[in-house]
């Protein structure tokens, strides 16, 4: 059994997801939302910090997965969204956590088997694959659907003949 964090970084809110995987099953352990709130560029990212600090603290995740970033049309989004990413990951490496990346199309290739799927439609499968009671909010549902990703990924790889684990990211 292995406990995932799974991140979904943003400059309003940050999603995380918590999950205990074994083999093709997974448990939902905890998500929810960090809700980004301070005045100057620097409180935002210290409100990030700690919010996933917290969350690793308070769970004990034993690997990371976060989204990669995208660019898109707007430079000042994909800045501060990338800002989010780097504390978020900063937060985790601190605590010597290994961290994977995965694109939004991995990510939802993974949960709803197509990549270019709607949040509605991650939302929903996210509720269906973790038996949960209600659906997630969708910065937390992208956040377990990141988590699940890696999980996913993770088995694919612990099958392959030889590979014994994965430690920091590299195949033992």
């Amino acid at each position: 059994m292995i406990r995932i964090l799974g991140i979904d970084p943003g400059s309003i809110n940050t999603g995380f997801g918590i999950i205990d995987s074994k083999g093709n099953h997974a448990k939902h352990i905890a998500s929810g939302i960090i809700k980004i709130n301070g005045e100057t560029l620097a409180d935002k990212l210290k409100t990030i910090h700690q919010g996933i600090t917290n969350v690793v603290n308070e769970y004990n995740p034993e690997e990371i997965s976060i989204e990669k970033i995208f660019m898109n049309r707007n430079a000042d989004s994909a800045i501060k969204l990338g800002q989010a990413r780097g504390v978020a990951i900063a937060a985790c490496a601190i605590q010597d956590l290994p961290v994977y990346e995965y694109t939004a199309n991995q990510v939802k290739q993974a949960t709803v088997g197509k990549g270019h799927a709607a949040k509605e439609q991650v939302q929903h499968m996210i509720k269906i694959l973790l038996c949960l009671d209600r659906q997630p909010k969708p910065d937390a549902a992208d956040a377990l659907a990141i988590a699940l990703c890696h999980a996913n990924s993770r088995e694919g790889l612990l099958c392959m003949q030889g590979v014994s684990g994965i430690r920091y990211g590299r195949l033992q």
